[in-house]
């Protein structure tokens, strides 16, 4: 899945140089949570990894305001 709701453009690897990027995520268990939430979903945790080397080199959630406490939302 392509980071579309992120508009980060990463022309180069800071790592090696490399310039072409695969897109992944990590969920389940490697979700991510709020802080002290037991019954709240939690967030995949969505990368941006060089096709090169592997490194991450950008990590981020897709709705960061759900790990949120609901009454500190935007609304």
């Amino acid at each position: 899945m392509q980071n579309t709701l992120h508009p980060i453009q990463i022309k180069q690897c800071p790592f090696c140089g490399g310039t072409e990027f695969v897109y992944g995520y990590q969920a389940g268990y490697g979700a991510i949570m709020r802080d002290q939430s037991l019954l709240a979903a939690g967030q995949a945790l969505r990368y941006i990894i060089c096709r090169n080397c592997g490194s991450v080199v950008h990590s981020y959630v897709d709705n960061p305001e759900k790990l949120l406490k609901r009454s500190n939302r935007k609304r």
